[in-house]
């Protein structure tokens, strides 16, 4: 190993976090061997080992032409947690567009990535890390992300990285409708008439859309690109490349389901909060990604989120028929702030 690299892995804080040159800095270096500040504990180690794993099932794969797609949409909700949809009328180009934005960014310098760092970014909407939380985490992932909250066009325009906001953007735009429908479609089972005006509040009142990187590694039987977790959203809308890595636990089993990349395809999971809302009914499930040895990957998420000032609990409509609560009323932006405080 060259001396360089050798500096660098003496002081991996520094060179990935504080200098900005993330995982795939580290990645660039051509690093024979995993830095031992990736190195996950054997228990997270072995969540994936072969035994574990489910070679031959999928999640449901849903076609949005078809005629039952609102109850194929609920069955999935409350069964898996997770689902592909197919013919959802985002176009090819839009998905191409902001997977190459996503190269795009995460191919700029360091010196042009760390403008958008915790300490240095102009608003909070718009944060460049990696790993998830490496100041709580025994073990960092490999991954580098981009997160950016939409507030408005006309702040993204201003405050999102030149080389991806217009894709980004596109996505969320083109986005919009799908998720209207998957959210019309859930509701109905909840007894819930119409998305209203208070409703829309609740259910989608703030989006977040991530472009994540995952560097090829040199050892990806010993990290993970993003440990094993749920996620604090209503529903999330995930575009992911053809690499594949991404695996889902299967409800109530400690075995784990390949979400194999469908070209065109986007992957719906349910969120907590609509877990909440609908009092357990909707299941948000565990997933996580692993490492690849011999390719880069990229995703994109579409966080669909209640507005941070909600309250969240069971839905009135769903403890009519007097169905006991089993999930305090919470307010969301409490929720996400413990979430974030700890590790995956």
């Amino acid at each position: 190993m060259s001396t360089p690299a050798m500096s660098i892995l003496s002081n991996i804080t520094k060179f990935v976090v504080n200098e900005g040159n993330g995982v795939k800095g580290l990645a660039d270096l051509g690093l024979d061997t995993l830095p031992e500040h990736y190195i996950q504990p054997r228990e997270e180690r072995q969540c994936l080992i072969s035994s574990n794993v489910e070679p031959e099932e999928s999640i449901p794969i849903i076609d949005m032409d078809d005629p039952k797609v609102a109850d194929s949409i609920c069955d999935a909700a409350e069964k898996w947690g997770f689902f592909q949809i197919v013919n959802h009328g985002v176009p090819l180009r839009v998905l191409d567009n902001v997977k190459e934005a996503t190269h795009r960014f995460f191919g700029l310098p360091a010196e042009d990535k760390i403008k958008y760092s915790k300490e240095n970014s102009p608003t909070n909407s718009v944060r460049f890390g990696t790993s998830f939380s490496p100041k709580e985490e025994k073990a960092l992932e490999w991954k580098d992300y981009l997160s950016l909250f939409y507030v408005s066009d006309d702040e993204a325009a201003q405050l999102w990285p030149t080389v991806c906001k217009d894709e980004a953007l596109e996505f969320m735009r083109r986005s919009e409708y799908v998720i209207w429908r998957l959210l019309e479609a859930l509701i109905t089972r909840l007894n819930v008439k119409e998305i209203d005006e208070t409703k829309e509040m609740l259910f989608m009142g703030s989006k977040r859309i991530n472009l994540n990187y995952y560097p090829k590694c040199p050892n990806p039987e010993l990290t993970v690109g993003v440990g094993r977790h749920s996620d604090v959203s209503t529903l999330t809308v995930l575009l992911q490349d053809d690499v594949g890595g991404l695996y889902v636990r299967k409800k109530d089993e400690d075995s784990w389901i390949h979400v194999a990349p469908i070209s065109g395809s986007l992957v719906i999971n349910i969120g907590d909060a609509l877990q909440i809302m609908s009092n357990g009914r909707y299941k948000s499930i565990e997933h996580r990604v692993i490492a690849n040895g011999s390719k880069n990957r990229v995703s994109v998420p579409i966080f669909v989120n209640p507005r941070p000032n909600e309250i969240i609990g069971p839905l009135p409509e769903v403890l009519e028929s007097g169905e006991k609560p089993i999930y305090k009323q919470v307010l969301y932006s409490d929720y996400v702030k413990h979430f974030f405080r700890k590790a995956h």
